[in-house]
Formats: C-alpha cells, structure tokens, sequence
C-alpha cells in the first residue's frame, strides 16, 4: 500500500470512528489529517484535501482548538493561520476525556441534582426518585474515576491499559 492510500484510509476510517465518540465525522477527519500531516497545514490545505467548505473547515478547527486537539501554528511571512495537530497521545485522551465531560456528564449531574428535588409521596414518585438516586450514584462515580484518569501519569495509565488488553 502507498502512503497516500494508507493515509486516505487512516482519514476516511477516524472520520467513521469520531460518530461512535460523540464528535462530527468532519471534526475526526480533520483531526485524522492534522495527525497524519508533516506540515502545520492552512485552511485552504484542508479544504483541498478533504473537499469541504471553508465555514466547515473554520467550524471544524475551532472545535479541535476548543478541545485541545490542535493548535495554530505561525508561519514567518505568511497571513495565513496554519493549524498542527497534538501528537502526544495521552494529552490527546486526556483532552477528549475532559471535552466529553464536559459536555456530557456535567450537564446530566446537573440535570440529576435537579430531579432529585421531585416531590410526591405515590409509589411512583418513590421509584422515580429512586432511580435518579442510582443514576447519580453511577454518574458521580464515573465523574470521579474520570477526573483520576485525566490527573495520573499518563505513563502508568497506558502501561496499565495496555496490560489489561493483553
């Protein structure tokens, strides 16, 4: 296989993937194209290579800005912004670990604390209350083991992730 062909794939395959982990198909391949690239690429760049419009390519890199998973890169000379992407590996999980908590856990902690305050003493109000009660029980464990994830050593995590796959 080419190396053209292995990165098309390697783009067209992350871009599957980024729906299954809760981001836009064109955020994974972006991000999948920074990765794979030698050279901090402009917007234009992307926009040729993956054939998409400039306000996506713009959206998109926000995004990955926003999340820690690239960066803007100056070019002595150049007006335009080029963007890398981060390659360390463990601050790339840990970025995508704290975006997605963000964006999904909290809310649904906050939303959790909120029913908790539903009254009602009919059998099921009580079985209503009861499984927030469970699911805040869950969420906050998953918050806290979470948070661990993103505070150790990113060395002793993947030493260790990768002895439980084995």
């Amino acid at each position: 296989m080419e190396l053209q062909e292995g990165k098309d794939k390697f783009i067209e395959a992350w871009g599957a993937l980024g729906s299954s982990w809760g981001v836009t198909r064109t955020m994974a391949q972006i991000h999948a194209l920074l990765l794979v690239a030698n050279d901090p690429l402009s917007a234009e760049d992307i926009m040729e290579e993956l054939q998409i419009s400039r306000g996506n390519v713009n959206t998109t890199t926000r995004m990955l800005l926003d999340w820690g998973l690239a960066h803007k890169k100056l070019i002595p000379g150049e007006r335009k912004e080029f963007f890398v992407a981060e390659k360390d590996m463990s601050k790339v999980v840990k970025n995508i670990i704290i975006a997605r908590k963000k964006r999904e856990l909290e809310p649904m902690l906050h939303l959790l604390d909120d029913l908790t305050g539903v009254e009602g003493d009919t059998a099921e109000a009580e079985e209503f209350r009861e499984v927030v009660k469970e699911l805040k029980l869950y969420s906050h464990k998953a918050d806290s083991a979470l948070a661990a994830l993103v505070k150790v050593d990113s060395n002793w995590f993947f030493s260790t992730f990768l002895t439980m796959i084995k």
